[in-house]
């Protein structure tokens, strides 16, 4: 159904999943950490490290957030809930952590107190693109909550599709899709395997339409650390028992399900030379970062 903001359910999610539409229209979406503002839009930002999201948004502003892994939310019996609308994203690079983001940024250290390193010297020599902000907001068009499902994905191991093997540890998945006018659509569901594909468990109020869709799954501990996000891509089509996702590949753009030592050092190189490409496709200057500023920002949260 179709509520207002529920601030104190979403306030509680430590992330969301957003969901942006790429050239061709497909959905697209990948977990991120934002902030609900006082007028009831929503501040989210990405590093010029991943700013392919900024770019989808630039060339058609719908957008969908759905806050839906409750870990390290402390709710006891939470909800997911759906938010549909319209994303800006200007080009400016942001690195100074002034107000809204200098809020953001206290909120993301004080739940993410792993991220703190990244101020110390040598690794902020590493990491300095990950302060190089670009500001998306979001005005929300459509809340929507539905209850989380219950079910688990265990019954997909030993499958042979297409990221089985990563979508079984985990409980349950994100449908990325779209709606009938092309807009992209997200439901926290589960799913089950099939000779052809994975049979998609669809509310009967969620909009979605055949064509271009996804699985996504990500986790991340109380601490918002121990990350990990996959995500399985695919088409989706109806037929006579309902939904089913046709998968093509599987996408892991940070840390992979069989983890090495140099995945981090794999990551930290990528994330550096898109960095440079951006700047030099925007004919920009590589900024200083303030780093004193984030660290009186550190300076002020707890101890953990």
């Amino acid at each position: 159904m179709t509520v207002a903001l529920a601030p104190d359910l979403i306030d509680a999610y430590r992330t969301c999943e957003l969901a942006t539409l790429t050239k061709d229209g497909s959905p697209v979406a990948w977990p991120t950490s934002g902030l609900r503002l006082d007028d009831g839009t929503f501040l989210l930002t990405t590093s010029l490290g991943y700013p392919q999201k900024a770019y989808n948004i630039r060339r058609d502003g719908r957008v969908a957030l759905l806050f839906s892994e409750p870990a390290g939310s402390g709710l006891a019996s939470p909800e997911q809930v759906l938010v549909r609308g319209v994303a800006t994203c200007p080009e400016e690079v942001h690195v100074e952590p002034a107000g809204e983001l200098g809020r953001l940024w206290a909120v993301l250290m004080e739940r993410q107190p792993a991220s703190r390193k990244y101020l110390d010297w040598p690794i902020n020599k590493m990491t300095d693109f990950y302060y190089m902000r670009l500001l998306i907001t979001v005005t929300p068009t459509e809340v929507v909550t539905r209850p989380l499902p219950t079910t688990t994905n265990a019954a997909l191991a030993g499958s042979t599709l297409a990221g089985a093997e990563v979508l079984a540890r985990y409980r349950s998945v994100v449908l990325i899709a779209v709606d009938a006018e092309g807009a992209p659509m997200l439901v926290r569901t589960s799913v089950t395997a099939e000779t052809d594909g994975y049979r998609v468990e669809v509310p009967e109020n969620a909009p979605v339409a055949e064509g271009p869709a996804g699985l996504l799954v990500h986790r991340h501990d109380d601490k918002l650390w121990n990350l990990h996000n996959a995500n399985v891509r695919g088409v989706l089509v109806a037929d006579e028992k309902g939904w089913l996702l046709r998968p093509s590949r599987l996408v892991e753009p940070g840390q992979k399900h069989r983890a090495s030592m140099l995945d981090p050092i794999r990551i930290g190189r990528e994330c550096q030379a898109t960095t440079r490409r951006y700047l030099a496709r925007h004919n920009l200057a590589r900024p200083s970062i303030p780093w004193d500023a984030y660290r009186r920002i550190r300076a002020a949260l707890p101890k953990r």
